[in-house]
């Protein structure tokens, strides 16, 4: 079985990344046609068919022979080509989209009106993506159903396969841990948030539930990692708090040692329609690191946790709801520990790279037929 990953990604990113791992471990062989991820789409797309000459996918080795391509994350500009050489070798083709181009810049972000000629052709750009490929991804069950129903896709196309996290990163060694804790000054109680600062993050929400929770609790810190649109705003909001420290982006490790060295961490709070329909790597990474999670009740968050079992939900994105559930958890250790096992335990039995790339394959065999088909996980679910 060979999963031949094709487009202009970005290696490093934790879906595609979580993927690839996953698929290593289950014994798939993992090929990557990849090329200028800053390039245009024109210039780019000769570099690829070139790179998949060169790495022997144009021989005719179809499903047949267990051989797909795989369209990763935010690569629907090479679906077409992916299709013409899918169409010319008998390969099927697996786009995993993670988000639609229209629902991401146009409704999340705010790039122009719905009805503008942008909004338009990246509409058309989502469209023909999802119609060339013969097995559509998609990360949440909510999600699912915003493709089928913006663009018209039959659910049969569509399989739901879960982001997932990187255990080898973020993973709970009490060592560390303590000692992290440890080295904190003055050992206090940090709230973290780490992602990108964008509009389904609501990372204003975070904000201003720290001034109010300055207002009750001053031992009690906020720490916020990352960059991104509203990274401007965000600091200037904060500027009179004394509880919010910020740092940029930091590499994958260093945030894994900040996040470990927390007693919460912070999901999204959005208010767009996106953020109904995500749930992003932070979630499955902090519960990795055995640390409680505090987030945004939403559809897909529901999907796969339960409040108070294995996560705390805050029932609307609002500044009030936030501080009070992280009042509450600073004030109760025991409830803090109970849920933090439970995400932890739950998010290595189904979330690892292994579950994850499972699903997948699972999903290749039932639509490409049994050259794709796994034996059985060992008892265990482990490494």
């Amino acid at each position: 079985m060979r999963f031949e990953f094709f487009g202009g990604f970005l290696p490093g990113y934790p879906r595609g990344a979580v993927l690839r791992k996953g698929l290593g471990r289950i014994g798939a062989e993992v090929v990557e046609c990849r090329f200028g991820a800053g390039l245009k789409s024109w210039a780019r797309h000769p570099l690829l068919l070139l790179d998949a000459f060169r790495r022997g996918l144009l021989r005719p080795e179809g499903a047949a022979a267990g051989r797909c391509l795989f369209v990763p994350e935010f690569c629907a500009k090479d679906v077409p080509p992916a299709r013409l050489l899918a169409s010319l070798t008998a390969r099927p083709l697996i786009f995993d989209p993670l988000a639609a181009r229209y629902e991401t810049k146009v409704i999340d972000w705010g790039w122009g009106r719905p009805d503008s000629p942008g909004a338009w052709w990246n509409f058309q750009i989502d469209r023909a993506s999802f119609a060339l490929a013969d097995l559509v991804l998609a990360d949440t069950t909510a999600h699912k159903r915003y493709y089928c129903e913006t663009y018209g896709l039959s659910p049969a196309k569509v399989e739901v396969v879960p982001l997932g996290y990187d255990d080898d990163v973020f993973r709970p060694p009490a060592e560390t841990e303590l000692l992290s804790r440890a080295l904190r000054p003055g050992n206090g109680f940090q709230v973290l948030f780490f992602g990108s600062f964008l509009p389904l993050h609501g990372v204003e929400i975070i904000v201003e539930a720290a001034r109010l929770v300055w207002l009750r609790d001053r031992s009690i810190r906020f720490r916020l990692i990352g960059e991104g649109r509203t990274s401007a705003a965000t600091r200037a909001a904060a500027a009179d708090l004394a509880n919010i420290d910020f740092s940029g982006r930091v590499p994958m490790t260093e945030l894994a040692r900040a996040a470990a060295a927390a007693d919460v961490c912070l999901g999204i709070f959005g208010r767009t329609a996106k953020t109904r329909r995500v749930v992003p790597h932070k979630i499955f990474q902090a519960m990795g690191l055995a640390r409680p999670v505090v987030t945004l009740r939403t559809p897909a968050v529901e999907e796969f946790f339960a409040h108070d079992k294995n996560i705390v939900l805050c029932d609307k994105p609002d500044p009030e709801a936030l501080a009070r559930a992280v009042l509450e958890l600073a004030r109760d250790p025991g409830r803090r520990e109970r849920i933090a096992r439970a995400g932890f335990s739950l998010v290595r039995r189904e979330f690892t790279p292994e579950a994850v790339a499972r699903r997948l394959a699972g999903f290749a065999a039932d639509h490409f037929g049994p050259a794709f088909a796994l034996s059985p996980p060992a008892p265990g679910g482990g490494r």
